[in-house]
């Protein structure tokens, strides 16, 4: 008995280069909108998009595969086996489980083959290049591509990447002729423009649906790229990996997820930006993995409150809670309170464009970053390290800022301040809350109940190093800067917080 899975894409994701593949696929396209068009002066009301798209449809679908591919089944030897069960002598259901426990106490017909369907697309008819979802491809022990005229190749991986859910395949180009397209300019692509998809829903091959692009900039919390094209052309199961074409005939979009409770389309899906896609595809096919830049730094939003604190006018760019020992930016360069605004002149409008554009700079390379520090924007120039080297570093700890530390005698006197309340750090607290040795600040002794400090889930054995980016290291210190604060009409404190590890991150606690 053959066991046949089909694997879907659960809501998982950067970049971008010149485009792949070949040219030549507008002008059907191009005629279809003009039918659309009503004559100049005609009274007739606006069609809504395309007569049809049946042309541009046409020189697409030889360009669109199937990708099947079949693994191993791990085999049920030394599993627990379930008793077999007391069945009335004679019974007709004897031999069925006669031969079904028989096969189980034995180990079973282990390493039988699991299949999985999803779709792709060639953009290198000379080198035989396939691209597909990394999902529809992973585990596979073999891959085949199948083309909409019946015809078969096995293909080889060149590179995945599970990151942006992205996997580079190759066939023999040599064994079949073979159709390409291009990659198109997500970037160009508006909100309502037509949008067309062609795959495998489930399993029934070159697929074609219409629809529109319904949103940009689509974060799914599916990974730290997400930057998805949403649409309401239908896709389903099967077309993980296929592509959404524009009106011109160029992939703009990798189908790649799906909101759905039954598992069919409900005119929610999304697909992998062409922009996102380029580089990640380019880097693949030329070192077989990625090679992403790297900062070193770990980040948080810049909320209301944080850009208030700051000065700020509004909550554009990323806040640098703390810097990674080891990392590009471990000389000062960067420093835990920054504000990143711009990163190699691309503007950072949210935290989460930052890692995305980190990733998309080439390793080695010296860029541009504009940063507000203590209440001035300048500009700084740093050297991006590779984000894959950085995995052991990233683990480690964080550099806390350089601080004036109080050479006299420790005090267990505690201060009550904002619902906290808050000790010198000594020898004691540092055994009694586990705090490294290398952080510097005053201890979080205890919390209030309902309090501000608590709603923000700071707790007992947290270290105080800055407040509104001056360094404390005292309770009176503590207390000294909230005054100043409030003398000069601030409502917002900021503070720096230290785990007992040395995590950094910024809170902001309302002293009016």
């Amino acid at each position: 008995m053959t066991i046949k899975i089909s694997i879907r894409r659960k809501l998982t994701v950067g970049v971008s280069i010149a485009a792949l593949g070949l040219t030549g696929l507008a002008a059907p396209a191009t005629q279809a909108l003009a039918q659309a068009q009503p004559e100049a002066g005609s009274a007739q009301p606006n069609q809504q998009g395309p007569a049809s798209v049946a042309d541009l449809a046409e020189g697409l679908l030889d360009a669109v595969v199937n990708i099947s591919t079949s693994q191993s089944a791990p085999s049920t030897r030394g599993q627990r086996n379930v008793p077999v069960p007391q069945l009335p002598e004679g019974s007709p259901f004897q031999e069925f489980f006669d031969e079904f426990f028989n096969q189980q106490q034995e180990g079973g017909p282990s390493g039988r083959p699991m299949q999985s369907l999803g779709s792709g697309f060639v953009i290198d008819a000379e080198e035989g290049i396939v691209i597909t979802n990394n999902h529809v491809i992973a585990d596979a022990d073999q891959i085949e591509v199948n083309f909409a005229d019946g015809g078969t190749l096995p293909a080889e991986l060149v590179g995945a990447d599970p990151e942006t859910d992205l996997a580079v395949l190759k066939v023999d180009p040599s064994a079949r002729e073979l159709t390409a397209v291009d990659f198109g300019d997500s970037q160009a692509i508006r909100i309502g423009d037509w949008v067309m998809a062609v795959g495998n829903p489930f399993g029934l091959g070159g697929s074609v649906t219409v629809g529109i692009v319904s949103a940009r900039g689509r974060d799914i919390n599916a990974g730290r790229y997400d930057d998805f094209i949403q649409t309401d052309a239908a896709i389903n199961r099967g077309n993980s990996g296929g592509p959404l074409f524009d009106m011109h005939g160029n992939v703009i979009g990798i189908n790649t997820a799906i909101i759905s409770p039954s598992g069919g389309s409900i005119g929610i899906g999304f697909a992998i930006p062409s922009q996102l896609a380029t580089n990640v595809i380019s880097q693949l096919r030329e070192f077989g993995e990625t090679r992403r830049g790297w900062l070193g730094v770990r980040i948080q939003p810049v909320t209301d409150d944080i850009a208030e604190s700051l000065g700020m006018d509004n909550t554009a760019g990323a806040l640098v809670a703390g810097v990674i020992d080891g990392g590009p930016v471990d000389d000062g360069t960067i420093q835990p309170g920054d504000v990143i605004l711009s990163f190699n002149d691309r503007p950072i409008r949210q935290m989460r464009d930052l890692p995305r554009i980190v990733a998309e700079s080439p390793v080695g390379e010296e860029v541009d970053v504009v940063i507000v520090r203590r209440g001035e924007e300048q500009t700084v120039r740093v050297t991006l390290g590779r984000l894959e080297d950085s995995e052991q570093m990233a683990e480690g700890g964080v550099v806390t800022p350089d601080e004036d530390t109080d050479d006299g005698e420790a005090t267990a006197e505690t201060v009550e301040v904002l619902g906290m309340t808050l000790a010198s750090l000594d020898d004691g607290s540092r055994g009694e809350f586990g705090i490294a040795e290398g952080i510097s600040g005053v201890v979080v002794m205890d919390v209030s109940s309902g309090s501000q400090a608590a709603e923000r889930n700071i707790t007992a054995g947290e270290v105080i190093t800055e407040i509104a980016q001056e360094a404390v290291s005292t309770p009176e210190d503590v207390q000294a800067r909230i005054d100043a604060l409030e003398q000069q009409g601030r409502r917002n404190a900021l503070l720096m917080l230290a785990s007992p590890t040395g995590e950094l991150r910024f809170v902001t606690l309302r002293i009016d």
